[in-house]
């Protein structure tokens, strides 16, 4: 096969599989993406690059559409360009959060295209209005709400199939495209990513942290109220004022990647910092930015409580490592989060905005891990189960028609049942 992959920060969510075909010599890979995009070796990469441009002119309600509209102008430049140097896809995957989808059936009508389905926007039982403490939309916020849902709607209805990572993310979608979206997860290493009693990690003022040490960690792409940051500090002077010897590890950007901007000139980091700063003992709590994967490894081998709070939004790549590392994981009672954890069964939930209910359930592991350490065998069975990297490969490589053979993946009822399609 002829197999593209259109994702402007590709490989991203398309690694493991970019990765794996490009293993094989029977097919040619190439790939669309922005600038930023990386390269893998046997993938042919055609980078694009946005233009700046204002879209104050447009109607509110179409900026993002607009913007998308530019991309996809981009992104048909790049395919032109493979096609002059001789490749005629068979197979498209891409993903259609950008715009980036928009052009492709269009320019190969004969591919067969599949679109990544991240998430679909919707005012209610998902991210928004789901912090009291976040942005009010009123009626025309709401309609700019639902009109970036357009160039994914008109991408599934181009596609041939879809792929959702969770059970969660294909029911963001409107009922009558779920038959077309099939739930498979991207997986993860497990021979990679599992526990090492004698792990390691520096930190950067030279202390060494180990698994025996109350270390608590939090991770995320940015710190930010939809990834629950603001509660996780809000519980920190409980928990460090109950566990003396307790360390606790933030790593994470200063950006933001969903949800609001932090007012002009601040950071919702330095925001919520500023609140507890003066309850928290300081020289305990040390902030990270982005770590190389192999560190960021490292320090959920000596973590004795990972916790991971999140909105009703897509569920991160960290909680699945986090599990398959053998961590005791606490997480928020979130849709997201219980398709992969179950309360007392390989893993703690509190609800979201329960800062005291999170403080008592991360005092209680790091008091005595012993009576959790079990959590953390199991939520590594669970990811071994069903999000392991080989077996989410072959799951899709059948779905896509690459493969013949469909995987035998194991039976289990209840929510991680349907976490696999």
């Amino acid at each position: 096969m002829n197999i593209l992959f259109v994702h402007n920060n590709f490989p991203a969510q398309f690694r493991n599989l970019a990765g794996e075909l490009a293993k094989r010599p029977e097919h040619r890979l190439a790939a669309v993406g922005a600038e930023g995009a990386q390269a893998l070796d046997n993938v042919q990469l055609q980078r694009y690059r946005m233009p700046f441009f204002n879209v104050a002119e447009t109607h509110p309600f179409a900026r993002r559409f607009d913007v998308e509209c530019r991309r996809a102008t981009e992104v048909l430049y790049a395919l032109t360009e493979l096609r002059r140097s001789g490749f005629e896809p068979d197979l498209i995957v891409g993903h259609c959060g950008w715009g980036e989808t928009l052009p492709l059936r269009s320019a190969f009508p004969k591919a067969r295209i599949v679109t990544y389905c991240e998430y679909y926007y919707r005012p209610e039982g998902q991210d928004v209005h789901f912090d009291p403490e976040g942005p009010q939309l009123g009626v025309d916020g709401l309609v700019t709400l639902h009109c970036k849902n357009a160039s994914t709607l008109l991408s599934l209805a181009d596609s041939d199939l879809g792929l959702s990572p969770t059970e969660w993310q294909r029911q963001t979608y409107p009922p009558e495209f779920h038959e077309k979206i099939h739930v498979i997860h991207e997986g993860v290493d497990g021979d990679r990513l599992r526990p090492d009693k004698i792990a390691r990690f520096a930190l950067p003022d030279g202390t060494i942290l180990h698994r025996g040490q109350e270390v608590v960690t939090f991770v995320a792409r940015n710190l930010e109220p939809v990834r629950g940051y603001h509660v996780f500090m809000r519980a920190l002077p409980e928990i460090l004022a109950a566990r003396p010897r307790a360390q606790v590890v933030i790593v994470g950007g200063d950006g933001v990647s969903y949800g609001s901007p932090a007012p002009e000139g601040q950071t919702w980091k330095s925001i919520y910092l500023d609140e507890v700063a003066s309850k928290i003992d300081l020289a305990r709590v040390h902030f990270l930015p982005r770590l190389p994967y192999d560190a960021y490894v490292r320090l959920l081998q000596v973590s004795r409580v990972h916790v991971y709070l999140t909105f009703p939004f897509v569920l991160s790549w960290s909680t699945v490592e986090a599990m398959a590392i053998g961590c005791v994981v606490v997480g928020s009672d979130t849709a997201p989060v219980r398709e992969a954890i179950r309360h007392g069964e390989n893993g703690l939930l509190t609800p979201f905005h329960d800062k005291e209910a999170l403080a008592r359930s991360i005092i209680g592991v790091l008091a005595d891990p012993a009576r959790f350490a079990h959590l953390g065998r199991a939520a590594r069975e669970t990811v071994l189960a069903r999000y392991e990297k080989s077996a989410c490969l072959r799951e899709v490589m059948a779905v896509l028609g690459i493969d013949e053979k469909t995987p035998q993946r194991a039976k289990e009822s209840g929510p991680l049942a349907k976490g696999v399609g």
